[in-house]
């Protein structure tokens, strides 16, 4: 995002940046909202399990308080009683309810062969029944995503939507940096930061992934300094077996890349033509049609999930604002919708298309801001909580993962990924101790 934030830097002088530009401040939005009371009791073991067995139980059940802790607007979950024998009897509806619980999870852990047997019970206590039962087998590696899965089955009992706990966010970080080399490469992770994998592995300057709407596939821009020349190219990588391909390696910038619906064709920028422009690529084919055509840059598109509309980045009003436009024609239906701020950058789509959640510079750092597709309701997400960019939308659309800066000495800051509720709420940092970590991307594998 940087990268492509410091090609707008020439198109206008830091008189831009003056204080008498007149810039919109809101206020960082507030929701109050009824929660439902919840309690997921310790696991009851019920056979004769190994010590490493018994830890990972109680880690599952950790784990799907951890979850739900997450819907902070939806519920208040309560501390367990301890020395829980609750799944081997009859639910105490009445006993329940007089303490104000509205759902109540057991679980039961019991050994199958080499594996463990869980159980996992949840209860509505005001409408006394039981709204979920399943019982799995599974190895203690796979007890992260066997919990995942029952906490998005109950979830979707309670709500009727899918949750977060399927999901996965991919991320830039420069951990393996040495000296004055610096290194950045693509991972991924669970939506609460467990799990980390790195994905790409090339020993350079990794920036802006994007990945496919069913997470299969990867696209990245690798920034060669070869002595030969300095280009930015656009590569490729099926996420299941790891193949690998140049996509665009054109003169210049070939970066900015978000998959159009469908998943086989791109929007990407490239600066072939002299000045940044947004394209569509075929990706069977490589063919490319012009998005965007003006003489100023245009960059950073984000496209629905219709593919009927796209947000972007242009300096068309001499400093970097977001515009949407038609994406299926050329210059089409062009509309410039931000206004606030010194600059713009990295819009986002929220799933359903209505909202745009992007950062804006002000004040020597950047905010969050949240706006209607039609430039309407703007909203501030973000203030005095450090400087803030890179938002993506949980893809439920209750959640925002962003990057935030800390200034730690005059020579020295970290960066780290955190998510808020879409209204700004901040639920806290995801990932700590892992390097500088950017360009978070929130996907469903």
């Amino acid at each position: 995002m940087k990268f492509l934030v410091f090609l707008f830097m020439f198109s206008y002088s830091f008189s831009s940046f003056s204080q008498d530009d007149n810039l919109t401040i809101v206020a960082v939005g507030e929701a109050t909202l009824e929660k439902d009371k919840m309690i997921i009791q310790d696991p009851y073991i019920t056979g004769q399990l190994t010590s490493a067995q018994k830890s990972a139980a109680m880690d599952l059940v950790k784990l799907m308080r951890n979850d739900f802790s997450f819907y902070q607007k939806k519920f208040f979950l309560l501390e367990a009683a301890p020395n829980n024998t609750a799944f081997r009897q009859t639910t105490n509806y009445d006993y329940w309810s007089t303490k104000g619980i509205r759902y109540l999870g057991t679980a039961s852990v019991d050994k199958s062969g080499d594996l463990m047997k869980v159980t996992v019970q949840f209860d509505d206590i005001k409408n006394r029944k039981q709204i979920y039962s399943q019982t799995k087998s599974t190895s203690i590696a796979s007890l992260r995503t066997t919990g995942h899965q029952m906490t998005n089955a109950v979830y979707k009992q309670i709500t009727g939507k899918d949750s977060i706990f399927n999901s996965k966010i991919i991320f830039v970080s420069d951990r393996n940096s040495r000296g004055r080399k610096t290194v950045k490469e693509v991972y991924v992770m669970d939506f609460d930061g467990k799990n980390v994998n790195q994905v790409t592995s090339h020993g350079g300057l990794v920036i802006s992934p994007s990945i496919s709407p069913d997470g299969r596939y990867l696209v990245y821009s690798l920034i060669s300094n070869s002595a030969r020349k300095r280009n930015n190219d656009l590569y490729l990588m099926d996420m299941k077996t790891k193949e690998t391909k140049v996509i665009s390696g054109r003169d210049g910038v070939n970066s900015g890349a978000v998959f159009l619906s469908g998943g086989r064709s791109i929007a990407l920028t490239l600066t072939v033509s002299g000045n940044a422009e947004i394209y569509e690529m075929n990706l069977d084919t490589q063919e490319l049609r012009k998005i965007t055509n003006h003489f100023s840059s245009d960059v950073d598109p984000s496209v629905t999930a219709d593919g009927g509309l796209m947000t972007f980045l242009s300096d068309r009003p001499g400093k970097a604002m977001i515009y949407t436009m038609n994406p299926r024609g050329t210059e089409t239906n062009v509309k410039r919708i931000s206004f606030v701020g010194q600059f713009n950058a990295t819009p986002r789509f929220s799933p359903d298309g209505k909202e745009i959640v992007f950062s804006s510079w002000l004040d020597n750092s950047f905010d969050l801001f949240r706006i209607s597709s039609d430039g309407q309701g703007l909203s501030r997400l973000t203030k005095d909580f450090g400087s803030n960019e890179d938002p993506t939308y949980s893809n439920d659309g209750e959640f925002i993962a962003f990057t935030s800066q800390r200034i730690i000495s005059r020579v020295k800051a970290d960066q780290n990924i955190y998510i808020m509720d879409r209204d700004g709420g901040i639920l806290g940092a995801i990932t700590s101790g892992f390097g500088n970590c950017i360009s978070p991307r929130w996907f469903n594998p």
